[in-house]
C-alpha cells in the first residue's frame, strides 16, 4: 500500500535541512520503502519534504515518519501521513 509523508519545514530551518540531509537520505536507501521522494520549493530553496512510501500499514508509514533524521533534528512544523492512490506516472 501506498502511503504520502507531507512534511513543511520550520521557518528559517533551512541549516538544519542541510546539515542533516546526508542521514536523512542513508536512511531512505537503508530502509528501502521509499518510491519517490523529493523537497517542496519555495523562490528555489528547499522548504519541506514530499515522501511516497510502500508499506503495510498506515502504522509502519507513521513509523517511518517518527524515524527520519529530519524528525529527530525537529525540522518540521507539522507532517501528515496519509494513504495514497497512484493513478498517472
Amino acid at each position: 500500500m501506498l502511503y504520502a509523508v507531507i512534511c513543511k519545514d520550520k521557518p528559517g530551518a533551512l541549516q538544519t535541512r542541510l546539515d542533516t540531509r546526508a542521514a536523512h537520505l542513508a536512511y531512505i536507501e537503508a530502509t528501502g520503502i521509499v518510491k519517490m521522494a523529493g523537497p517542496f520549493l519555495e523562490a528555489g530553496q528547499m522548504c519541506g519534504s514530499l515522501v511516497i512510501l510502500d508499506c503495510e500499514s498506515l502504522d509502519a508509514a507513521q513509523a517511518w515518519a517518527a524515524g527520519d533524521p529530519y524528525a529527530a533534528a525537529g525540522l518540521f512544523e507539522s507532517v501528515s501521513v496519509t494513504e495514497w492512490k497512484k493513478v498517472i506516472g
